[in-house]
C-alpha cells in the first residue's frame, strides 16, 4: 500500500527549525551521508543530525570550502566526490562499502538551479545529471549499505519548483527542445520526486523507505548564485533595500527552518512504515487540486504566493517508473541488492 499523499498531522509547522524537530531523537550508532553537506539547509542539515548522535559523512565537490565550513561540529567526516561525474560518485560508494557499514540516513540534498545550459561529459544537461542523476547512481551504489541498516531512509530535497515543468522522458537533456533554465531546473526537481516514488516502492523489500521534500525559499545559499538581485527581487524573496524577507507561512524561511523537513523525514517515528511521498513544512503535504494547477502559469507565481503541495504529475507512478527506466539507461546503474 503507498502511504497516503495528506498530512498527518506532525505537530510541527512552517517555522520549526531543524533543532526542534530531531529534540529528543538519539541517533547514537547511526550513519548518515548528506550529499551538500557544507552550505546552506545542507549545512545546517548536517549539523542537526551530528548533534543528535549520528556520525555523518559529507562528500564534497570543494573539500577547502567544507573543512572550513564544518569546523567545530563534532562526528562529521568529509569524503572527495562530485556529483556530474560518474566515477567520482563510484569511487565514493566503494570506499563506503569497504567498511561494511551500514547506511542508515542518505539525504540527496546537493542541487544547482537556474543555470545556463551546461552538459556533463556525456553529454546531458547539468541540472538534471546533477540533481537527479548523480543522486540516483550514488543511491544504487549505496544500495547494500542502505539494505544493512534494517530500515533505512532517502531523502530527496525537491522544491516547490517542480511546479515549472513535469518529467519529459521524450527529451530530458533539451536536445530537441530550446532550452529554458527555469524549465530544466522544475523537471530536475520534478524527478526527485518521482525517484523518491519509485524507490520507496522498490526499496520496501529491503528495509528502505524513500521521501521528498520542499525545504522552503532559502535566500542567501550557494543556490542562487545564478540569480542577480533583479531576478531575487522578482520573485518575491527580497524587500525594495534587498534583505531577505521572512515569512514561513508563505515559505520565506531562515536556513534553520528550511533544513527542518529534511531532519524531519529522514528521523521522524511518525514516518515509520511510511514512504514515497513529498513534504514541506515538516509533514506530508497535500495534492494540489487539478484545478489549482490549471490556474498556476510557469514563472508567473513569486516565491511566497506559490501554492501549497504537490502537483499530480510528480507522485505519479507511471511517470516514476518511466523516469527509473531512463536513468538506468542514461546510468548503466541498476539495484545491487547485496554487497
Amino acid at each position: 500500500m503507498r502511504t497516503k499523499q495528506e498530512p498527518i498531522g506532525s505537530g510541527f509547522g512552517a517555522a520549526s527549525t531543524a533543532a526542534e524537530v530531531t529534540r529528543g531523537i538519539d541517533l547514537s550508532g547511526k550513519t548518515a551521508v548528506v550529499t551538500g553537506g557544507y552550505a546552506g539547509i545542507g549545512l545546517e542539515t548536517v549539523r542537526a543530525l551530528a548533534n543528535a548522535g549520528a556520525t555523518v559523512i559529507v562528500p564534497a565537490r570543494d573539500k577547502k570550502k567544507a573543512v572550513n565550513a564544518l569546523q567545530g561540529i563534532k562526528n562529521v567526516q568529509l569524503a572527495e566526490m562530485d556529483l556530474i561525474d560518474p566515477a567520482s560518485i563510484d569511487a565514493f560508494a566503494k570506499t563506503f562499502l569497504k567498511t561494511d557499514s551500514p547506511l542508515h540516513i542518505l539525504i540527496n540534498n546537493a542541487g544547482v538551479m537556474a543555470n545556463p545550459l551546461a552538459r556533463d561529459a556525456r553529454g546531458y544537461e547539468s541540472q538534471f545529471a546533477t540533481n537527479h542523476l548523480g543522486h540516483y547512481q550514488l543511491t544504487l551504489r549505496l544500495w547494500p549499505a542502505l539494505a544493512r541498516a534494517g530500515g533505512a531512509r532517502v531523502v530527496s530535497v525537491s522544491s516547490r519548483g517542480h511546479r515549472f515543468s513535469p518529467f519529459h522522458p521524450e527529451d530530458p537533456n533539451f536536445l530537441h527542445r530550446p532550452y529554458d533554465r527555469w524549465l530544466a531546473y522544475g523537471q530536475s526537481k520534478t524527478a526527485n520526486i518521482l525517484f523518491a516514488v519509485k524507490l520507496d516502492e522498490i526499496g520496501q523489500a529491503s528495509g528502505i523507505r524513500a521521501f521528498s521534500v520542499h525545504p522552503g525559499s532559502i535566500v542567501g545559499t550557494d543556490l542562487a548564485r545564478y540569480l542577480s538581485l533583479d531576478e531575487l527581487r522578482k520573485t518575491g524573496v527580497l524587500d525594495e533595500n534587498d534583505k531577505p524577507i521572512l515569512d514561513p507561512s508563505r515559505g520565506l524561511k531562515t536556513i534553520e527552518q528550511g533544513a527542518a523537513t529534511n531532519v524531519w523525514c529522514a528521523t521522524s517515528p511518525m514516518l515509520d512504515g511510511m514512504g514515497g511521498v513529498y513534504c514541506e513544512n515538516s509533514d506530508i503535504a497535500s495534492l494540489i487540486p487539478m484545478e489549482d494547477l490549471e490556474k498556476i502559469k510557469t514563472g508567473s507565481s513569486p516565491a511566497g504566493s506559490m501554492p501549497l503541495g504537490v502537483f499530480a504529475y510528480a507522485v505519479d507512478p507511471t511517470a516514476a517508473g518511466q523516469l527509473w527506466t531512463l536513468s538506468e539507461e542514461l546510468t548503466g546503474v541498476r539495484v545491487i541488492q547485496r554487497a
